[in-house]
């Protein structure tokens, strides 16, 4: 059934089957100045999108009573990308994984999602207010709003399965290690947030390219995920934000994983070469399992062995590690998709670094210093 409320402009729609919960975001949205359109079903949502434009939506995950695994929120959600491009969607739901939360923001474009078991009337009035703003979400759904702490998660994963090194964590102090994310939309802030959280870090996160630097200023890490692209760039025109945080990052010797919306092949290839990047995932195919396992790469990165290897740079800890393999130029540039000229200027550096002259040294180095058994 949908109700429709006197009218004014601009209208939201808020779909979800529980009175109690349509009646308290009804009494929000009104406050804000909206017209407010009710449905508790996918039915009624649809007819009611289609019969005026919106320029808000409010969606629970499942609309089906006490069926917990119905997801016909997710329906509505692609029907407002079909009929109402205008609207922007927010997903309000007590039944989600993080899997979900990235599908939500990343197929169905919506705007953030929150948590039923933390819903907060503020922190809603905020995110409502910047929807309508049509500004970047910043502050809507901080670390513990968004998404499910561990024991809401399906199948989470165990410690082995996050195959982290022994000595990740606790450190031998027996402080948790601790990562920076650098992420200036709210929904990923907390997805990455609750993630590295499941693997035992202490999280800080902030959203532009300035606290992180303050951050970094201050405190020691053991690991750093950035966006490439930060909306509050100190150059909007030419946003290198990204880039400049991961020179810092590699000169505080940080190891960072990037995981970004888009961003040209150029941009990705000058992160690897030059700033120190040790890997690069993407929003649209972001994978759980990927994402521990570039922990764990990183974490080797970031802990390389003793001598001279700790001077050595991301990309040349991985041309040195296939050159002790025994691949030729040719194989490593394949490999790791870069010219042959590319990987003879890596090995003129490493053999400088190495204090060697030939490539049987270099190996002989790496192996003394446990590279090979990595």
């Amino acid at each position: 059934m949908s109700i429709s409320m006197e009218a004014q402009s601009p209208r939201a729609i808020v779909v979800e089957d529980d009175p109690s919960w349509q009646q308290i975001l009804a009494e929000i949205l009104t406050d804000e100045g909206l017209t407010v359109d009710l449905a508790d079903n996918v039915e009624a949502a649809v007819a009611c999108l289609r019969a005026t434009p919106h320029r808000l939506a409010i969606v629970d995950l499942s609309l089906g009573k006490e069926d917990h695994r119905n997801q016909d929120g997710l329906f509505f959600l692609e029907s407002v990308r079909r009929h109402d491009p205008g609207c922007l969607a927010l997903l309000l739901t007590g039944y989600a994984t993080v899997e979900l939360a990235v599908r939500v923001l990343t197929e169905f474009g919506a705007f953030t999602c929150l948590r039923k078991e933390t819903f907060r009337r503020a922190e809603f009035r905020t995110v409502v207010r910047q929807a309508l703003a049509g500004a970047p979400q910043q502050t809507a759904i901080e670390t513990g709003t968004w998404p499910p702490t561990a024991a809401d998660i399906d199948s989470p994963l165990t410690v082995t399965d996050r195959q982290l090194p022994k000595t990740y964590p606790p450190s031998a102090t027996g402080q948790l290690p601790v990562a920076l994310v650098v992420e200036d939309d709210g929904g990923w802030r907390s997805i990455l947030g609750e993630l590295l959280s499941e693997a035992g870090f202490l999280v800080h996160a902030c959203r532009s390219y300035g606290e992180a630097l303050g951050y970094l200023r201050r405190e020691s890490f053991e690991l750093a995920i950035v966006d490439l692209s930060l909306a509050n760039s100190l150059n909007p025109d030419d946003n290198s934000d990204g880039l400049r945080l991961l020179q810092n990052l590699q000169k505080a010797a940080v190891p960072a994983i990037v995981v970004s919306g888009s961003a040209l092949p150029e941009l990705v290839e000058q992160a690897y070469e030059t700033h120190g990047m040790v890997a690069f995932l993407e929003k649209r195919a972001f994978d759980r399992q990927a994402f521990h396992q570039a922990i764990v790469v990183a974490l080797q990165k970031g802990d390389p062995g003793a001598g001279e290897l700790s001077d050595l740079t991301s990309r040349e800890l991985e041309v040195l590690e296939l050159l002790v393999t025994g691949l030729t130029n040719k194989e490593i540039a394949e490999a790791l998709v870069i010219s042959d000229n590319t990987v003879k200027r890596h090995l003129k550096a490493i053999f400088v670094k190495l204090g060697v002259n030939t490539r049987s040294a270099a190996v002989a180095k790496a192996i003394g210093a446990g590279l090979a058994l990595r």
